[in-house]
């Protein structure tokens, strides 16, 4: 979802605006708590009638109560570090935020490639899926780069084909740090 802030991502969300409803996460590009998600609805009646609970000490009054909304009647108000996040950034500090974090991916799977590495996905976003032979080197080379520490990278699979996933999505993230990461991988995976 957060690629239709970015002018050259946008077209990826063709047609959002006619959907009834939709999710995102907010955690990973916003860098705010593990959490913290937001789902939008056309008719808010309709989440409301799926959210709300009915007991004798919840009282109904006319006006809109948060917990009518959401899963649980109680909750950390996850909705303000969204709003900081998105107002500090603004519109054009989000959109350089996700096309910058795009290229650094980018950057990783081209770096994988002429070292002769598999990257699986087509890299369109921030996620980098790569393979570094068969499954059990594959697994080795993530947790070596994890007790090495210079960056972290979690591992996955792929189409039944173990993966290095790399997610760029900081905002702090910076072409030398896509670098050295990189020399660390590759150092570590040969």
């Amino acid at each position: 979802m957060w690629a239709g802030a970015a002018p050259e991502r946008a077209h990826l969300v063709k047609g959002l605006a006619e959907a009834d409803s939709w999710a995102t996460d907010c955690h990973k590009w916003l860098n705010v708590p593990y959490d913290s998600g937001l789902a939008m609805v056309r008719d808010p009646e309709h989440l409301r009638a799926a959210m709300t609970v009915r007991a004798a000490y919840l009282h109904m009054g006319e006006h809109r109560e948060p917990w009518q909304y959401v899963p649980e009647a109680s909750r950390r108000a996850r909705g303000i570090e969204i709003w900081a996040a998105l107002k500090s950034l603004g519109r054009r500090g989000l959109a350089e935020m996700i096309e910058r974090n795009c290229r650094l991916a980018s950057r990783f799977a081209e770096g994988f490639r002429k070292a002769g590495f598999a990257v699986l996905n087509e890299v369109v976003l921030n996620q980098v899926l790569v393979s570094f032979g068969d499954a059990e080197k594959t697994r080795r080379v993530i947790a070596e780069v994890q007790r090495e520490g210079t960056c972290w990278c979690g591992g996955t699979e792929w189409r039944g084909q173990a993966a290095m996933r790399i997610s760029v999505s900081s905002w702090a993230t910076t072409e030398e740090d896509v670098d050295r990461s990189l020399a660390a991988i590759l150092r570590i995976a040969g």
